[in-house]
């Protein structure tokens, strides 16, 4: 997915500042779409040197001007376009599943400590998708309809679901673990070591 997308998804609903949308960000698609402060901005450059948004410098009195972006109608058409074309497979990488693959190497216990440290990321992660709604909840007041609000809240059912099933396979891996089903380090030969 590309930041310019979800951007002018959030400029449709209206101007918005590098500073409104990051908070539109934290309050909304952050469970599965992060972006920080300096990526936003240089994307909304991006995207008003393209003509998808317009800028608007706001005046102020007390507070430094503020640049509000608004979305033009080739911006319109292009998240329109976006939407309805079918986007290439992206390639799955995990670093946590390649350190999962050279474990073996590990003691038990510096195994079981990997694992362990995962399944209390997942559960924070957990808890952290059942704070989304409230979170969100002012953005779904102000935003998008009944239609909108069931599409969105399928992002978090998809995220919780995906946890919920990474976490059982950790527990499971922990159980195994601690059962003593890993089979013992077999005897190995270092090919530099001198004869």
């Amino acid at each position: 997915m590309s930041l310019e997308h979800a951007i002018l998804g959030f400029l449709q609903y209206e101007p918005s500042s590098g500073y409104d949308l990051k908070k539109v960000f934290d309050t909304s698609v952050q469970h599965f779409w992060p972006a920080d402060q300096s990526q936003i901005y240089r994307t909304l450059a991006r995207i008003a040197d393209q003509g998808w948004a317009e800028v608007e410098v706001v005046r102020n009195d007390d507070r430094p001007d503020r640049k509000a972006y608004h979305i033009t109608d080739a911006g319109r058409a292009e998240l329109r376009r976006w939407l309805a074309m079918p986007l290439p497979p992206e390639p799955h990488r995990s670093a946590d599943l390649i350190r999962v693959f050279f474990a073996g190497q590990l003691r038990d216990e510096e195994a079981l400590a990997i694992f362990e440290t995962e399944a209390a990321a997942v559960r924070a992660g957990l808890a952290q998708y059942g704070r989304v709604p409230d979170l969100a909840q002012p953005y779904v007041d102000a935003y998008g309809d009944d239609r909108e609000h069931f599409f969105w809240f399928l992002t978090l059912e998809a995220g919780r679901i995906a946890a919920e099933a990474h976490l059982a396979w950790l527990e499971s891996v922990i159980e195994r673990i601690r059962a003593g089903h890993v089979p013992p380090a077999a005897q190995r030969h270092d090919a530099n070591a001198c004869s």
